[in-house]
């Protein structure tokens, strides 16, 4: 059957095979009033978090307006639409919908009037008591226009605003289970927060006007000119207005648990993260991988762009030549239309491409971030051994992808994950690889050490540090799979 998507196109099917953040976000307090247009450029160098839609909420002090639709930065937002975004205030969302149906409806900032105003609000990360928040406040009067737990943090930051607006975070925080990272704006403030457990990442940095950024990552940062300062800690809360920066304390878990997948797939190799560069960390996954995983073989080449670094760090500790070995198409649609299973196969052909020259007759090994269905894994080394690999070993940056996540990662059913289902064997042979190697949990985690940071590793182990979602918001079955470790 095929594989149909809310916007009225055939979706690209491997996007299944991958863990798929859920978004990013950017907010800016600028001093020179161009707010706007830098979130436009922040946005731009987080789209990788999010590829489905995209929006900028600004304030002028008085009102605030908006501008947000679905596709990439460049189809979504256009010169004249910034023109009428003006103000020193904006936030701004990329969207990889992992809750709600992909449309412009549901994608961010949400906007909502309250009886003080305006607030606008978007999000990184997925809430597991939506249902129970949501029908507390449908009981309670309020109206939902759209399918995002966003609204839901919407809702209840206007529900409590008859404190002022910290206090109003602060209740609000009491009430939410899960995983965030917010920014919000109302006319003339903008907030940073970050989940008591920081799931997600959230840090800070100075303009050179005197403003702030707070961003899902620091390339961002990087991409409009800002210093970075530091990272938001877990629970805390940044208000940022005309009077400066100011930090206040919100709520703060025992124990910390940053989503370990940000370091082996999901940010951009140039971001730093909670004090750790995430190139530095891929590559000290494909050292521990060489340290786990001796292999005669002729080279490493890397699955692109994701395995690149960890397969340089490979093949710099076991001594080997590193090749490219694939050129990946970065012209390939995100949403091209695939009516027939013909058509689908043909889509690892236009995106990964092996160079024969490079390849034939050779041992490679390949390295990849992860394996979730490993449909396009296989396919992969169908195509490396049409094009004369000898033999195909494939080495895997993370542990056996077992369990969905409930925390802002699109994750499909644990019946559709194949090491949920099949033993290392069995994926070795469905894949069509000579060998197969995944990263121990040890190794990994070695790689990614940093001052006692702690992690979430829910989808390898099963321990949702932060709690599942309620019963009707997967299903009585999904929850009973995914509760079974605990």
């Amino acid at each position: 059957m095929d594989n149909f998507n809310c916007s009225g196109g055939f979706f690209d099917e491997d996007r299944l095979d991958k863990l798929n953040e859920e978004c990013g976000v950017f907010g800016i307090y600028s001093p020179s009033g161009v707010a706007s247009e830098l979130t436009y450029y922040g946005l731009f160098s987080l789209q990788h978090r999010g590829q489905e839609g995209c929006g900028i909420a600004a304030s002028d002090g008085k009102v605030i307006n908006y501008h947000k639709n679905t596709g990439l930065v460049t189809e979504a937002i256009k010169a004249d639409d910034l023109a009428h975004l003006p103000g020193k205030i904006a936030i701004g969302h990329v969207r990889y919908s992992t809750t709600g149906a992909n449309s412009a409806l549901n994608t961010q900032p949400v906007i909502g009037y309250y009886f003080k105003g305006q607030l606008a609000v978007a999000h990184n990360g997925n809430l597991t008591n939506t249902t129970e928040l949501r029908n507390r406040l449908t009981a309670n009067g309020s109206v939902f226009q759209t399918t995002i737990d966003t609204e839901v943090i919407l809702n209840l930051l206007a529900l409590y605003s008859h404190d002022d607006l910290l206090q109003a975070v602060r209740k609000t925080m009491l009430d939410l289970r899960g995983s965030y990272a917010l920014v919000v704006i109302s006319e003339d403030k903008l907030i940073g927060i970050r989940d008591p457990h920081g799931n997600r990442p959230l840090c800070i940095g100075q303009t050179k006007d005197g403003g702030y950024v707070i961003a899902s990552e620091t390339c961002a940062l990087d991409t409009v000119g800002a210093k970075f300062l530091r990272d938001v800690d877990p629970g805390e809360i940044i208000i940022i207005d005309e009077n400066g920066m100011q930090s206040y304390e919100g709520f703060k878990a025992p124990k910390k648990a940053l989503c370990v997948f940000e370091y082996v797939y999901f940010a951009r190799p140039d971001s730093n993260i909670d004090g750790l560069n995430v190139s530095k960390a891929r590559r000290l996954i494909g050292r521990e991988l060489a340290n786990e995983v001796k292999l005669d073989v002729d080279m490493v080449i890397p699955v692109p762009d994701s395995g690149t670094v960890a397969a340089i760090g490979y093949a710099e500790a076991a001594g080997l030549p590193f090749n490219q070995g694939i050129m990946k198409n970065r012209y390939a649609g995100r949403t091209f239309i695939q009516p027939t299973q013909a058509m689908r196969e043909l889509m690892v052909h236009l995106k990964l491409s092996p160079i024969r020259q490079e390849i034939e007759g050779k041992k490679i090994a390949v390295v990849d971030d992860s394996i979730v269905r490993g449909t396009t894994s296989r396919r992969l080394i169908q195509r490396l051994r049409e094009q004369g690999a000898k033999e195909v070993h494939f080495l895997v940056c993370s542990p056996p992808v077992k369990w969905p996540c409930f925390y802002g990662i699109d994750t499909a059913d644990r019946d559709k994950l194949i090491a949920a289902n099949m033993t290392h064997d069995e994926i070795c042979e469905y894949l069509g690889a000579d060998s197969l190697h995944y990263i121990s949990m040890e190794g990994m985690m070695r790689a990614v050490e940093n001052n006692g940071c702690t992690y979430c590793t829910a989808c390898f182990s099963g321990d949702y540090q932060m709690g599942v979602p309620d019963e009707d918001s997967i299903g009585k079955d999904a929850l009973e799979r995914s509760t079974r470790n605990n």
